[in-house]
């Protein structure tokens, strides 16, 4: 009886043992943790100075109207941990685009503790992996790198969570918004002064943002970064729309040495300078006259828009002077051989055949997914700690996205309106043919027509692209103007919000 009882017991426990196995495994297996944290202690040197702090990578519900978590938020937030009075120390929300895309550009290219480990010029080397970033503004702020749903490690709770909750303009604002409000709660930062950063179609979320956080959750901010904008809904057609490429094609072009000799020895703002003037009181108003300018008068404005863009005259007359991008990147290296890239154009792509309009592929894009996505999982996974089989989304499945009821330049303007503490920066590289540096300007022209806020509104160029950041010289320029920006947008004590 005894060894009978043995045997069963012995079975009982490896049946007990069977039964674990699985619960063991849970932190490895492609489901979302709704809430749920991993955090690690670091040290890093930023400016020569030694900046401890705390790293906390996880993911916070987003609730729908009834309380229910619909979806998990993955974030990584950076404390610094030597700080006396956490209430006074400034909290920035970063936000990257596409929409569709993680945060991952900004946080491992640009103002995080630790960057890409890429040459000077922003190209892929191996090994891939990180390495750390002496001019990151963690040293002045706290930062929380955002992942929005069916982004990074963010998914819906269940697949019955219906898609029109995230996946659009306006909806993407409201629930950012009301996530916001949850991480100021759990961690007892609503006393901060508070920054969103946002790039490309970031920049749209964050411009709208700002007025959701003020209208519908009473949390007000101090500043908003535009890196890259996208038109934020600022209307733009026809003459306009297409005259202002001319300055980043002119850019482009003297990158490449494919301008005159007389315009290839100028410095690059001081070409810049002429061609914008060139566009605002030329081009645009020539444009304008459509089919009936005069065929002297086209001819005249075809050789000045020729020689600004590096094209060929008999091009730029085939195109009725107005050029289109995806035949510029086409177009102007055409006789040797390469196409130039979307979104930086100092990135070189090979295409099938030198003939046709559109060049086969985003030459700097596939360049950054070289570097990016392998250095991402390592740090979230290795580095942080974060266990997960979820696959990380680069890019994620949000399509397609309600583009309805885009406002959100104005949404910015009337936040600006009501907040006389919000200022706002807005950063460009010269040679982005996504969200050109020009555009960029125009929209901060627009953006309030009185002009009464304009001294709350600034701008910065870089000789970079998109992600100017990639570019040794520009990380540190961008992350000083970042650094200047935050510590000058904090009031003095006591100072009332006031006109």
């Amino acid at each position: 009886m005894k060894s009978i009882l043995t045997i069963a017991l012995l079975l009982g426990s490896t049946s007990l043992f069977a039964q674990k196995t699985p619960a063991a495994a849970e932190t490895h297996q492609r489901a979302i943790k709704i809430d749920s944290f991993v955090a690690t202690s670091h040290e890093a040197t930023i400016r020569g100075q030694k900046v401890p702090y705390k790293t906390i990578a996880g993911t916070l519900p987003v609730w729908d109207d009834d309380g229910k978590a619909i979806a998990g938020v993955f974030y990584t937030y950076f404390e610094r941990q030597n700080v006396a009075d956490r209430n006074a120390r400034p909290l920035v929300f970063s936000f990257n685009g596409g929409p569709g895309t993680a945060s991952v550009w900004m946080q491992i290219g640009y103002t995080g503790p630790r960057v890409l480990n890429i040459d000077d010029e922003g190209y892929p080397v191996q090994p891939y992996g990180l390495k750390d970033n002496p001019h990151s503004i963690l040293d002045v702020a706290d930062i929380v790198y955002v992942d929005p749903v069916n982004t990074g490690f963010s998914r819906p709770a269940n697949k019955d969570v219906p898609r029109d909750k995230f996946f659009g303009v306006n909806q993407d604002i409201k629930y950012l918004a009301e996530w916001i409000n949850t991480f100021l709660s759990r961690y007892k930062r609503w006393a901060s002064p508070k920054y969103l950063i946002g790039e490309s179609y970031g920049t749209t979320r964050v411009s709208g943002l700002a007025l959701e956080l003020q209208n519908a959750q009473w949390i007000y901010l101090n500043g908003v970064v535009l890196v890259s904008p996208t038109d934020l809904g600022i209307e733009r057609t026809g003459p306009v729309s297409a005259a202002l490429r001319l300055p980043y094609y002119a850019a482009t072009a003297w990158y490449h040495k494919a301008l005159p000799a007389d315009l290839q020895q100028k410095e690059l703002t001081t070409l810049l300078q002429e061609v914008e003037t060139f566009t605002v009181r030329d081009y645009i108003p020539a444009l304008a006259e459509g089919g009936f300018i005069s065929d002297a008068k086209k001819k005249e404005m075809a050789a000045k828009i020729s020689r600004y863009a590096g094209l060929p005259e008999k091009s730029v007359l085939q195109q009725n002077l107005d050029i289109p991008t995806n035949f510029f990147w086409k177009e102007l290296l055409r006789d040797r051989g390469y196409t130039v890239g979307r979104l930086d154009s100092r990135y070189l792509g090979i295409d099938r055949k030198d003939g046709g309009d559109r060049v086969d592929f985003n030459a700097e894009l596939t360049s950054w997914l070289h570097s990016f996505t392998p250095a991402i999982n390592i740090y979230l996974r290795e580095e942080l700690n974060y266990k997960t089989d979820l696959k990380y989304y680069m890019f994620g499945p949000v399509f397609p996205w309600d583009n309805d009821g885009n406002r959100t330049g104005e949404n910015l303007r009337q936040a600006m309106a009501q907040n006389p503490f919000l200022h706002v920066l807005i950063q460009s590289g010269y040679y982005d043919g996504a969200c050109d540096y020009f555009n960029a300007k125009y929209s901060m022209w627009q953006l309030d027509p009185s002009g009464k806020l304009k001294d709350r509104l600034s701008w910065e160029g870089y000789r970079s692209g998109h992600m100017m950041y990639l570019r040794k010289d520009d990380l540190a320029t961008s992350n000083e103007h970042l650094r200047n920006f935050i510590l000058q947008s904090i009031p003095k004590a006591g100072q009332p919000a006031k006109y």
